[in-house]
């Protein structure tokens, strides 16, 4: 009987095969690998956790770039601690990206996880404040304005009664054991947005028009008005002097400090009871719609990265994973600016004739 011939091919070295193929057809987390200084990263890290050397006993620590790397990982594709482990011991992309692909051993689920609450929020603003740096060192300076807006960003919904939410409001701590008040999120808040409910917490930033950066980031509980971070996520570094924002942002008082600082307000007015817009209103608001979509696709870009639900109690945890959202969002854009020779004046790989003119000068 004549064994049919098959296409697999066994190799001792089809380990190497695979990832030759593998930068072959393009591994996206390569190009960030490429792009991104993961070691000035890594030391800004440092400077603000004490790590052991190991030489007073126990078990040493993993490289911090090695952390950070995969602390980035997560953030990309919104892991928890649990899938990340595996991932790491499954997956030759994600090993490579996070310098494991000779190691014997990966970090495990609580490793990773206790060095996230080692950075904390002032890690991740750190890291953040890291990004932008090299994003100034390439050239990308915030121009052209800026859009401001916040998105809601949600949560675990809790099961607490009516009456433990008499006790919260009151101050009191309700009677729950240790493990379910670990369990128990009573810093984020419920809100309502075109008629639908919403728990958890909000994440406000500003984005420069040129290059579609976030340069500014706060944030908050979903409850709190859209512009109550407004001045904190304003960035007075954009060469561009335009503000846009939605209906949610315009105040007498807000008008006035854009108008001090030397600002152009481009903010949409909003309809009041029995007093319609006019039409020039109209057609001020779609124009300045046109403008503020930037900040949508920021939004739109966070949510593809699975960015749009967290997996933390408190408002603690909950704002740094929301500054490393932005850091992450930054860093990727950038390393994809960079993989296409995008260039940091014009916005776009420069054409013959920019060529010979930024030659000739």
């Amino acid at each position: 009987m004549i064994t049919p011939r098959s296409a697999l091919k066994f190799d001792l070295f089809a380990d190497t095969c695979r990832k030759g193929k593998l930068d072959e057809v393009g591994d996206p987390l390569q190009v960030i690998a490429r792009h991104i200084d993961f070691a000035q990263l890594a030391a800004l890290a440092d400077a603000l956790i004490e790590r052991s050397d190991g030489r007073k006993g126990g078990r040493p620590a993993y490289p911090t770039e090695v952390m950070v790397r995969i602390l980035v990982l997560k953030r990309l594709y919104n892991l928890s601690d649990e899938q990340m482990e595996f991932q790491l011991l499954d997956r030759t992309s994600y090993q490579r990206f996070c310098l494991l692909q000779n190691a014997r051993n990966v970090p495990d689920r609580n490793t990773i996880w206790r060095f996230g609450e080692r950075i904390g929020v002032d890690g991740a603003t750190a890291l953040l404040h890291g990004v932008d740096a090299q994003l100034h060192s390439h050239g990308f300076m915030a121009r052209g304005g800026q859009a401001i807006d916040a998105t809601l960003v949600a949560a675990p919904v809790q099961r607490i009664n009516k009456a433990e939410r008499s006790e919260l409001a009151d101050g009191q701590q309700p009677a729950w054991s240790e493990a379910r008040r670990r369990q128990k999120d009573v810093d984020a808040t419920h809100t309502k947005k075109h008629g639908k409910g919403y728990f958890g917490y909000k994440l406000s930033v500003s984005v420069d028009h040129k290059h579609g950066f976030i340069r500014g980031v706060a944030t908050g509980t979903a409850s709190e008005h859209d512009g109550h971070h407004f001045e904190e996520v304003l960035d007075v570094n954009n060469t561009g002097k335009e503000v846009n924002a939605d209906k949610a942002y315009p105040s007498a008082q807000r008008l006035a400090m854009l108008k001090t600082l030397g600002f152009k307000e481009g903010i949409q007015r909003k309809a009041q009871k029995n007093k319609p817009l006019s039409a020039c209103q109209q057609r001020r608001n779609h124009r300045i719609a046109k403008r503020r979509a930037k900040v949508e696709h920021v939004f739109a870009g966070i949510r593809h990265m699975g960015g749009k639900f967290l997996r933390t109690i408190g408002q603690a945890r909950a704002s740094a994973t929301m500054v490393l959202m932005a850091a992450c969002y930054n860093l990727k854009r950038l390393a994809s600016f960079l993989e296409r020779g995008v260039d940091s004046f014009y916005k776009s790989k420069p054409s013959k004739t920019q060529v010979r003119v930024q030659a000739a000068n």
